[in-house]
């Protein structure tokens, strides 16, 4: 997807009457590549994101270039009370160098386990991949439709990409679990029984140091009744 951009001269605060034109601040850098303030139409960066995600192979054509820049998105910054867009940092990558990202990971399909009253554990939201920026996928799909049983894992060994892409992690690594929903009562009895022990710690505690000041007064008895009487100052 191409991307057209501006040059940019507001900088700072003088940015927030930019967004209320309808641009996102955009700062676009690379390796050996000069910082460049651009500014690129809000919705034209949100269309991008939502349909290529934040990991595909994006194309800024700056004004007076003729040339199209390959990059990827490396931060968006976002307001939390409102979800405003308040900047996004563009990485200028080259087209023959392999890098490394993370890229988000959907599950998908029917798990008989979870079937049969099963909750899927998800161990990660997302996996870092190395490959070059054109083979780089929005996502990779997690296939649950293998997990027959409850205790039953996927792993990054069952992952399906295209041999042009290498997972980074380790192909025994957990990416998610079936296990047994547990009930409210359950969770409640989990609960009383963690309190019970908490209790029977506090309280061997307790008794440990009556014990141990006891003990502190027993040798102080025993000190002053083993003690020689010392004569009287006349």
């Amino acid at each position: 997807m191409e991307l057209k951009a501006s040059i940019r001269e507001k900088l700072g605060k003088k940015t927030r009457s930019l967004r209320k034109q309808g641009f996102v601040p955009v700062e676009l850098y690379g390796h050996g590549v000069a910082n460049i303030h651009l500014s690129i139409p809000i919705k034209d960066m949100r269309n991008a994101l939502r349909s290529e995600g934040d990991s595909t192979l994006l194309y800024v054509t700056v004004e007076k270039e003729s040339i199209r820049r390959p990059v990827l998105v490396y931060e968006v910054q976002e307001n939390p009370l409102n979800g405003e867009m308040l900047q996004v940092d563009l990485y200028q990558v080259k087209l023959d160098e392999k890098i490394k990202t993370k890229v988000s990971l959907e599950f998908s399909g029917e798990s008989p386990a979870i079937k049969a009253g099963g909750v899927l554990v998800k161990s990660m939201q997302d996996i870092e991949i190395e490959a070059l920026p054109a083979d780089l996928p929005s996502k990779i799909e997690v296939l649950i439709t293998s997990i027959k049983e409850i205790g039953q894992s996927i792993y990054v060994r069952d992952l399906q990409v295209s041999p042009r892409v290498r997972i980074v992690a380790l192909p025994e690594t957990v990416v998610g679990t079936v296990v047994n929903k547990v009930t409210e009562e359950e969770e409640a009895a989990q609960i009383a029984k963690t309190a019970g022990v908490e209790k029977v710690v506090v309280e061997t505690e307790e008794k440990k140091a009556e014990r141990d000041a006891k003990k502190e007064e027993g040798k102080v008895g025993d000190e002053k009744k083993g003690a020689e009487p010392q004569p009287a100052k006349k």
